[in-house]
């Protein structure tokens, strides 16, 4: 899930404290971490990149996807982050059937220290559990991997009764499984970048 990096466009928080201009830089070098880190699995065949974006329409999207080194993407569209996942479940199942691809897995783009054992660790954790999360510093989480049993059966689970950009948002995606036998594992916790305090918080668990 990644947002274009335009001028006063993105990561409107961070900008109040160190500019507009920077902001989309930070923005702009987290996607490329992220893209980077995706492409190092894709290389191996262990994951296939469909990136889902939002702020530029489809020709500005194919043309930044080429720059990338990106073949596949879709627009997010609109609605709350829920509705634009499950909008990229429904685009991406005819794919994902004709290619044997079992699982999906959404990542955002505000991770410094997302690394490719990240990924790796989630597919692993996939091959027992139904839903995987890695927890934010913000109550909302950072990684959401969804098995074939959800995709196939519970799509629309783990996005409804949530309200976004909320500090319980992670403890409202695990609620919704609380009355189903489906299991689910918590990844480590990670810190998204969005505001100057995330940058000093992330700073200081390396001192």
């Amino acid at each position: 899930m990644a947002k274009w990096h335009g001028f006063g466009r993105c990561k409107t928080r961070l900008a109040k404290d160190i500019g507009k201009i920077n902001s989309a830089k930070v923005q702009s070098l987290m996607t490329n971490h992220t893209i980077s880190v995706a492409k190092s699995l894709q290389k191996i065949k262990q994951i296939d990149i469909s990136l889902a974006i939002s702020g530029l329409g489809g020709g500005n999207c194919k043309r930044w996807c080429k720059e990338l080194g990106v073949k596949k993407f879709n627009l997010q569209g609109r609605g709350c982050l829920g509705e634009k996942m499950k909008r990229q479940i429904i685009i991406n199942k005819k794919f994902c059937t004709r290619n044997k691809i079992k699982n999906i897995i959404f990542v955002g783009t505000d991770l410094p220290d997302l690394c490719h054992l990240d990924l790796l660790n989630t597919i692993r954790q996939l091959k027992q559990n139904d839903l995987v999360l890695g927890p934010s510093n913000d109550g909302g989480y950072w990684l959401i991997g969804l098995s074939a049993e959800i995709i196939s059966k519970h799509q629309y689970l783990p996005f409804i009764n949530i309200s976004w950009s909320k500090e319980n948002v992670l403890q409202n995606t695990i609620n919704n499984f609380a009355h189903t036998k489906l299991k689910y594992k918590l990844l480590d916790k990670k810190i998204d970048i969005d505001t100057i305090i995330d940058i000093e918080n992330r700073s200081n668990q390396f001192v």
